[in-house]
C-alpha cells in the first residue's frame, strides 16, 4: 500500500512527516535523531560524494574541497533554475540539484516507514515571488518537476501556514478564530482559519479559512541586513574612496546572501573584486575582502552571521561574530540594540503583513482568539516583540517551529491519499 507522507521543504530546514490512519502525525528522524535537516549540500570533490543537511555544512566548514548549497528555495521561479553549475560529477543545474534533495529526503522517509514513499502532499509560501502570479506558478511547477524527478509519484501543495492550522487544530478543544503565522527562512506567511474539533474530519476545510497573506521576508533576509550593517563594513561596504565615492556594493550584497555567495567565489568575480583595489582609501579592507573570496569563507561568515542572531535574541546579550578567518583578531558585536535598529524596516513589513491578513478576513485584532507562530523565524524575540506590540492583548501560543508544518501536510496527505496503518 502506497505511504503518503507530509515534506516542508524549507529554505533554511526541512521537515518530513506521516500520519497513521487516525493517528497523530509522526516527524521522521532524518538526520541522526533530529526531526529537521537543514537543506543543505555539499558536493564534495575529494571523495566525489554529495552530502546533506549537517553534514554538507560540517563537510564544508571543515574545508573540504567542494562547493556548498544553500537556501535553494529562494531560487525557484527565477531563470537561475535551469542554468547550470559546476560540481565534482559534472555541471548540473539548480531544478536536478532542488530534486537531489527530495531524493534523499525521499531515501530517509523510506528507512523509517520500511517502503519508499510515493504520494506526498509538499508545503508552499503563500508567494513564492511577490506580485507576480506567472513567476508564482512558475516556482510551484519547478518544485512539482523536483518532486517527480525526485521519484514521488502524486503530488499535492498545501499552503505552509494551513498546514501549520490543522497541526494546531489537534490540540484546540473548542472553536476558534486563530492567526496562524509562519515565519520561515525565506518567507512569512500568514492565514486566519477557524478552528474546532468538530471541523477536523470536514473533507474540505475551504470555508474555514478566512483570508491569506504572505510576504517574501524571512530569516534569511535578516541574516543578510545583520550581515550587511555588522560585518561588510569591515571589508569595505560604504568605505568611501579616494575619488569621493562608496566602493560599489554589489559584491557585498551577494557575499551576504545564502543563495548568491558562492557566485562571488568562481574566478571571473575574483577577478572583478580585485579591480576594485582603487576605489578603496584602506588598502586593508580590500586586503580582507580577497580574503573571504580568495579563500571561500563566504559561508563561514554568513554562519557565524546567523549563529551570533540566534544567539543574542535568546540570551539578550551581545554576541560576538568570530572573525578571525578573514584577520587574526578580527571580529564584530552584535547588540540586541543592533537587532532592533537594523531589522525594524523588515519587521514592519511583517507585521504589517499580518494586520492586511486579518482585515482580509473582515475582522478586528480582537476578533481573533490566539495567534499560533510556527517555523524557526517566529522565535526571533525582536519579531515576538513586534507582534505584541500590534497585538495587544492576543495570546501568543509557540508551536513545533521546525516540525509544525510537516505535522500539517503529513494530515493533508492522509485527508488527500488515505493512510496506511503503519507504525
Amino acid at each position: 500500500m502506497a505511504t503518503p507522507i507530509g515534506v516542508d521543504f524549507g529554505t533554511s530546514n526541512s521537515a518530513v512527516a506521516f500520519a497513521p490512519a487516525s493517528a497523530t502525525a509522526r516527524l521522521l528522524p532524518i538526520e541522526g535523531e533530529a526531526t529537521a535537516m537543514p537543506t543543505a549540500l555539499f558536493f564534495n570533490a575529494e571523495e566525489r560524494r554529495t552530502h546533506f543537511g549537517r553534514d554538507a555544512i560540517a563537510q564544508y566548514l571543515a574545508g573540504t574541497e567542494g562547493r556548498l548549497m544553500r537556501s535553494l528555495k529562494s531560487l525557484l521561479g527565477t531563470p537561475l533554475m535551469q542554468e547550470t553549475t559546476a560540481v565534482y560529477d559534472g555541471l548540473v543545474s539548480f531544478q536536478d540539484i532542488v530534486a537531489r534533495y527530495l531524493h534523499e529526503l525521499c531515501s530517509r522517509a523510506e528507512v523509517e516507514l520500511g517502503q519508499r514513499p510515493s504520494q506526498v502532499v509538499i508545503g508552499r509560501p503563500v508567494h513564492f515571488v511577490d506580485d507576480d502570479p506567472k513567476r508564482d506558478a512558475r516556482a510551484e511547477e519547478g518544485l512539482r518537476l523536483a518532486a517527480q524527478s525526485a521519484g514521488f509519484r502524486d503530488i499535492a501543495f498545501q499552503l505552509e501556514p494551513i498546514a501549520a492550522a490543522f497541526d494546531y487544530e489537534q490540540r484546540v478543544t473548542r472553536e476558534t478564530l486563530v492567526l496562524v503565522v509562519d515565519i520561515g527562512g525565506g518567507t512569512s506567511d500568514f492565514t486566519v482559519v477557524r478552528l474546532g474539533p468538530e471541523r477536523v474530519a470536514q473533507e474540505s476545510r475551504t470555508h474555514d479559512i478566512l483570508a491569506t497573506t504572505g510576504v517574501h521576508i524571512g530569516g534569511t533576509d535578516y541574516d543578510q541586513r545583520l550581515n550587511l550593517e555588522r560585518v561588510m563594513p569591515l571589508l569595505g561596504h560604504r568605505h568611501i574612496g579616494p575619488d569621493g565615492r562608496e566602493v560599489p556594493s554589489g559584491v557585498f550584497f551577494d557575499l551576504s546572501t545564502w543563495h548568491l555567495i558562492h557566485w562571488q567565489q568562481t574566478p571571473k568575480a575574483i577577478a572583478q573584486a580585485r579591480q576594485l583595489r582603487t576605489n578603496y582609501k584602506d588598502r586593508r579592507l580590500h586586503d580582507r575582502l580577497m580574503t573571504v573570496l580568495e579563500d571561500r569563507q563566504g559561508h563561514r561568515i554568513a554562519n557565524e552571521v546567523e549563529q551570533a542572531k540566534i544567539q543574542t535574541s535568546i540570551t539578550g546579550q551581545p554576541t560576538s561574530i568570530d572573525l578571525d578567518v578573514v584577520e587574526h583578531g578580527l571580529a564584530a558585536l552584535l547588540t540586541s540594540e543592533d537587532m532592533d535598529q537594523h531589522l525594524a524596516a523588515l519587521l514592519e513589513g511583517v507585521t504589517a503583513c499580518a494586520h492586511a491578513c486579518v482585515r482580509n478576513a473582515g475582522l478586528r485584532t480582537g476578533d481573533v482568539a490566539a495567534i499560533y507562530l510556527t517555523g524557526g523565524s517566529s522565535a526571533l524575540r525582536p519579531f515576538q516583540h513586534a507582534l505584541r506590540k500590534t497585538f495587544l492583548g492576543v495570546p501568543i501560543v509557540e508551536g513545533d517551529l521546525f516540525g509544525g508544518v510537516a505535522s500539517g501536510l503529513a494530515y493533508a496527505a492522509r485527508a488527500r491519499f488515505g493512510a496506511t496503518a503503519r507504525r
